[in-house]
């Protein structure tokens, strides 16, 4: 599967990113050999495959959730640029044009 020089440049522009003319040509070409690779995973046969939602065992390498104390509401914002009663304030996230 071949993508077009417009293929990548719209998934940059969704990415965000900004992308070279080098680049682009570079990712068109990295991004066809994967989406050719994937197009080999799908003509293997699987019908006979059981469905697996998890192919290794799964370990929690979380420590466990405890309670413990922590500082003061007053101490914790102490330095803080700015804030809101409790809380600290930060700019929005999200830029509402995007």
């Amino acid at each position: 599967m071949s993508l077009t020089r417009n293929d990548v440049e719209h998934v940059a522009k969704l990415a965000r990113m900004r992308l070279s003319s080098d680049e682009i040509e570079r990712m068109q070409s990295q991004l066809s050999a994967i989406l050719d690779y994937m197009q080999m995973l799908d003509e293997v046969d699987t019908t006979n495959m059981p469905i697996t939602a998890q192919v290794t065992g799964l370990v929690n390498v979380m420590r466990p959730d405890v309670a413990r104390p922590s500082f003061p509401v007053e101490e914790a914002l102490a330095n803080a640029p700015d804030r809101e009663g409790q809380f600290f304030r930060v700019k929005a996230v999200f830029d509402e044009n995007g």
